[in-house]
């Protein structure tokens, strides 16, 4: 009897060690983060010392890019491996949209849970919920992310500055009062709530361009609500709401291998950083908004740390897209920026062509697998998912993730060129090509620059051709010089394009 209690006690010893030999991976993806708005990478007007730190026990991408100047499509990638572009409607989404990503599609969650990972979401979503015609928010708010994948879900349903202001904890929204039920509306007012435009005296942020609809916490936000109102969130706590979750559900796994995809609020509009972070960069919301997301960093690895799972942890900091300043509020980000560049030596920003738009901030942390270092390797969000299926011994199958490839070499430093190319999708769907030294945009229609937030778009209707080595800002159109590589680059985007994936 002693001997089969201790062969069992050693199998179940062996299971424990087994699956824990699996890396817990922690995915911390930032909004609108630029590649010049980290101390790590160049910035000096802010310190961000928890991100700094994380960058130098592990690998600091300079050449990373996720694959949209924008969010919907970025996230949507992300997850599925498939370029957004490939599927209507993933353009920016609105706060009522249905489910974006359908739910027999292989996704990045779904193939780490296949892994034996517990999964979860926490943050902004922004990829619809709920079937064709969208969700009911007075009910089971369904399919979502544990549709797709998730084992658990916390989410801002859409973005900070739409309606419904509520969080949704798996498929109900968090402390609504049946007797208050919530309506929302993306094209007729909806109850009697003020908004910013008729009552501008109510509000402690003022808009500078749309957000002028339904008032919440004392800012106008985009599209009409009514009711919830013991449910709608306090915009100066969701960063802690948002990293409490965080820390629940990997202390609720801890003895199982798993994924957190920890979607961040900051540093999108609107910003409204806790008290303990205001006037702290002394560039105004969008620089305490650093602060905030910096210290958002900063608790997951303490966390990490608590809980003995530091050292078995892969953790990976990026962003959904380049930076913006002003994108929709008077929050003094342009006059406060005090020379600060939130795109650092890039040309453009979100929104744009330019490579701002969707080279971001890339930082991997695995101690013991990844050598602390720099790397100039071209990489792309969209291959996230073959190259962690990789990691846990898995491969797609041939119509599952179809333009994600396995770079996993590269994510961990060990491999220092990467991708071959990458493509790059502007708000306007106009696509570009980075091969090499070589950045192409194709031509295409529009203004130079975006009026609302003083972008410069990237569009020409002549293409255009970039030297990247020698000019990062994207300042001299090569094109008419090296007509034999537009060709080159116009053929492998119409090879790309063409490709027939569902």
């Amino acid at each position: 009897m002693k001997k089969t209690i201790l062969s069992f006690a050693f199998a179940l010893l062996t299971v424990f060690t087994h699956a824990q030999q699996k890396p817990n991976i922690v995915l911390i993806y930032a909004d609108d983060l630029g590649y010049g708005d980290l101390s790590c990478y160049g910035a000096t007007n802010v310190k961000t010392p928890n991100i700094d730190r994380v960058a130098a026990e592990g690998v600091r991408f300079t050449n990373a890019h996720a694959t949209s100047a924008t969010c919907t499509p970025s996230r949507y990638s992300l997850l599925t491996g498939q370029y957004a572009w490939r599927k209507t409607g993933t353009g920016i989404a609105p706060g009522d949209a249905a489910l974006l990503i359908p739910t027999d599609r292989v996704t990045l969650p779904g193939m780490l849970q296949r892994a034996g990972y517990r999964t979860g979401v926490v943050g902004k979503w922004h990829l619809g919920l709920g079937p064709k015609g969208g969700p009911d928010w007075n009910g089971d708010i369904k399919p979502g992310p544990l549709e797709i994948g998730f084992n658990y879900s916390f989410l801002l349903p859409a973005t900070g500055d739409r309606v419904p202001c509520v969080y949704v904890e798996n498929h109900r929204i968090v402390g609504l009062d049946p007797s208050d039920p919530v309506q929302v509306s993306y094209k007729d007012p909806i109850g009697n709530e003020p908004t910013g435009k008729a009552n501008p005296e109510l509000l402690k942020m003022m808009y500078s361009h749309g957000h002028d609809q339904t008032i919440i916490n004392g800012v106008s936000r985009i599209g009409y609500m009514s009711g919830g109102k013991a449910a709608r969130w306090v915009d100066e706590e969701m960063a802690d709401v948002l990293t409490g979750k965080v820390a629940q559900f990997m202390e609720r796994n801890q003895k199982n291998p798993f994924f957190v995809y920890f979607s961040t609020h900051d540093i999108h509009v609107p910003r409204m950083p806790h008290s303990r972070f205001v006037g702290k960069s002394g560039m105004g919301p969008r620089g305490d908004a650093i602060l905030q997301l910096d210290w958002c960093v900063g608790e997951v690895m303490k966390t990490l740390e608590r809980l003995g799972l530091k050292n078995n942890t892969l953790v990976i900091i990026s962003s959904d897209n380049g930076p913006v300043v002003d994108d929709g509020y008077k929050d003094d980000a342009v006059a406060k920026l005090n020379g600060h560049k939130p795109a650092g030596p890039l040309r453009g920003g979100k929104y744009s062509a330019f490579d701002a738009g969707t080279r971001v901030p890339f930082i991997v942390r695995w101690p013991g697998k990844v050598k602390a270092g720099t790397s100039d390797a071209l990489l792309s969000q969209v291959d996230l998912l073959a190259s962690l299926a990789a990691l846990t011994g898995q491969k797609p199958g041939a119509d599952e993730a179809t333009d994600s490839q396995n770079t996993l070499n590269g994510f961990l430093g060990k491999d220092k060129k990467g991708r071959d190319y990458v493509i790059e999708q502007a708000i306007n769907n106009t696509l570009s090509v980075v091969k090499g030294n070589w950045k192409y945009i194709e031509p295409s229609t529009g203004p130079q620059i975006m009026v609302h937030t003083n972008t410069e778009s990237g569009y020409d209707p002549q293409p255009q051709l970039y030297d990247l080595k020698t000019d990062i800002g994207e300042t001299k159109n090569l094109a008419k010089q090296h007509p034999q590589v537009v060709q080159e680059l116009t053929n492998l985007l119409k090879t790309v394009r063409g490709n027939d994936q569902k």
